[in-house]
């Protein structure tokens, strides 16, 4: 008798592939037409599988907790040549396994082999090729996997699936780790995983940046007559101290529906460290003038540079200020601590021709860019706008920091 396939329906516009969860039929049960045989689900809903037409369940290739792409082959419907030809499927015989080398099979579940190659899903509307697009959607098998080896989905961002519209399967996956081995590796230090760690998280928010040039010629004046000199990192975290006791709401943190606002202007400056970046914290920065904060910003770069920060110097902080123009850039876009809304940068200073009004002519000025990247949950373009250009006024007079 003929033998009609069970496939993975399109769920949804989006939807590439699906879990199995539940069979609701055994092989040589009798179903009817749109009578549902299995559970699956997405990552959005749970749904079922419907038998296309009357007939007898004659195999059954899934495996319960398994994906499937949409398209696969799922099992087979045993009917009578009147239906198969009502349905235009008569004559159906199974589709070969896909063949796979040595390397692949000892990798791969057997079951594996039972889905239906070259697949081709659409999502909205048009074909999707296989792509390194990584493991945006994981199966409970590839989510147990990755945490009993201590991994997360940006790991395998690199990876191009074999699996519906890119996704990566855990065919993938293990012959990813397998080839890892044959490259020369390195133990990451304990400093560059809590970095990554904390960038990971940070990254799960929407992010922006503003930027905007700012003339450092007063800077430099006053830094040049101060003993001791401030330096310019020092004088941008001042200037953000000032600006945010003026309105703290752009350093709040968006929790739940609610912004929570900070109780106190601590603001951190990132200094480089081994193998990684430290974010001393100096406290209640809007309370002293730039003169007093010298001292204690000089002693927590070389605590910083020596690893040997205080507790009291460490974590709370409400906002940081990173000099990325001592690496000579002048353009950057750093990313907010993930238990912060924003983070100025300050860019290597240049000398640029600049319009002098009274002069009626263009003179060399000291210009450097200042860029502020922010939470966009919590600041839009213009208040973020506002807020930079407050920081800049306020460098540009810096006898008032």
């Amino acid at each position: 008798m003929p033998q009609i396939p069970l496939i993975m329906p399109q769920l949804g516009e989006s939807i590439a592939e699906a879990t199995v969860v539940k069979l609701l039929v055994n092989i040589g049960d009798e179903v009817k037409v749109d009578q549902d045989v299995m559970e699956v689900e997405t990552n959005k809903a749970t749904l079922t599988v419907t038998a296309p037409c009357s007939g007898r369940i004659a195999k059954l290739l899934t495996n319960l907790n398994e994906s499937y792409a949409v398209g696969a082959v799922l099992g087979y419907l045993e009917v009578t040549q009147e239906v198969a030809a009502r349905v235009g499927l008569d004559g159906m015989i199974p589709q070969r396994p896909l063949e796979k080398s040595e390397s692949d099979l000892n990798a791969a579940d057997p079951k594996d082999e039972l889905r239906t190659p070259g697949v081709q899903p659409t999502v909205r509307g048009l074909p999707v090729p296989a792509h390194a697009a990584g493991a945006s959607y994981m199966s409970p098998r590839m989510k147990a996997r990755m945490t009993e080896l201590g991994l997360h989905a940006a790991d395998l961002a690199g990876i191009p699936g074999s699996g519906a519209a890119g996704r990566v399967t855990i065919v993938d996956f293990e012959k990813f780790l397998a080839n890892l081995e044959k490259n020369k590796m390195s133990a990451a230090s304990s400093m560059r995983v809590a970095v990554a760690d904390a960038m990971r998280r940070s990254w799960t928010r929407p992010l922006a940046t503003v930027a905007l040039p700012v003339c450092l010629d007063p800077l430099f004046v006053h830094r040049k007559a101060s003993d001791p000199k401030p330096g310019p990192a020092l004088y941008a975290l001042r200037a953000l101290a000032l600006a945010l006791s003026e309105n703290s709401a752009p350093a709040g943190r968006l929790i739940g529906n609610r912004i929570v606002h900070p109780d106190a202007i601590d603001i951190g400056f990132a200094v480089e460290a081994e193998d990684g970046v430290l974010v001393p914290v100096i406290r209640d920065a809007d309370q002293r003038p730039l003169s007093e904060l010298v001292g204690r910003y000089n002693e927590l770069v070389e605590l910083a540079r020596q690893r040997r920060l205080p507790a009291d110097a460490t974590g709370g902080s409400i906002a940081t200020v990173t000099n990325f123009g001592t690496f000579g850039l002048t353009w950057a876009t750093p990313i907010p601590l993930p238990e912060q809304t924003l983070v100025l940068g300050m860019g290597a200073a240049r000398r640029v021709p600049s319009w002098h009004e009274a002069k009626n002519q263009f003179v060399p000025v000291m210009e450097a860019n200042l860029t502020l990247s922010f939470d966009h949950r919590v600041l839009d373009g213009g208040a973020a706008g506002r807020l930079l250009s407050r920081i800049a006024t306020l460098l540009r007079e810096p006898e008032k920091l």
